[in-house]
């Protein structure tokens, strides 16, 4: 299969990369890195992303940034970072994509812990995660051509404690290899409408 994955170098990324890379053949997008770029919440730049991978059999989204902040210290501006990236970046995937993924591929998006677990700060996070699933739930049952659409919804990655551990509490960390898998059984097999929870 040709597979798009959106957010490659980052830690989610790469465990998904790695675990298809020697499977498949892998097209690492993102804004700043990657074989092409795209900035997914511009609906211009995911089409141009589109147009420039040609016949894809399936796309990964493992990006999507969020605003961290005090619940009192938002503002309708950086609460709306996380539905413009997070949520609406995704859905742009998806909706541009309808006509352009082989019939029988395959969307697997990226949701996360926190809107079963929250944390403090991670509220807007959480309402992305919630919105992400409910995405996928709703639009799974309209999917044309045998299309399938999955969201994976990791905890905190080993290799990402260094850097976030501190804000997760209590939180035992996943593998990378664990998280690698939930994206190979999402993309290589049969389920649709479902978020993958792996913890």
């Amino acid at each position: 299969m040709r597979i798009i994955v959106v957010g490659a170098e980052g830690d989610i990324g790469k465990a998904a990369c790695k675990e298809l890379g020697s499977r498949h053949e892998i097209i690492r997008a993102g804004r700043s890195s990657g074989d092409v770029r795209v900035d997914m919440a511009d609906r211009a730049s995911v089409e141009a992303m589109y147009a420039k991978c040609g016949a894809v059999d399936a796309v990964i989204s493992t990006a999507g940034n969020v605003h961290v902040a005090r619940l009192g210290e938002y503002t309708e501006e950086t609460f709306m970072l996380g539905l413009r990236h997070k949520v609406m970046g995704q859905v742009n995937l998806v909706l541009a994509g309808l006509a352009i993924v082989s019939e029988g591929g395959s969307f697997t998006l990226t949701s996360g812990v926190l809107d079963r677990e929250p944390i403090r700060m991670g509220v807007a996070g959480a309402a992305a995660n919630g919105a992400v699933g409910g995405f996928v739930l709703g639009a799974a049952i309209e999917m044309p051509r045998g299309l399938r659409l999955n969201a994976v919804s990791p905890g905190l990655l080993d290799v990402s404690v260094p850097r976030y551990g501190r804000w997760f509490p209590g939180h035992e960390p996943v593998s990378s290899k664990r998280v690698g898998l939930a994206y190979a059984r999402s993309v290589e097999g049969a389920m649709t409408g479902k978020v993958i929870i792996v913890e």
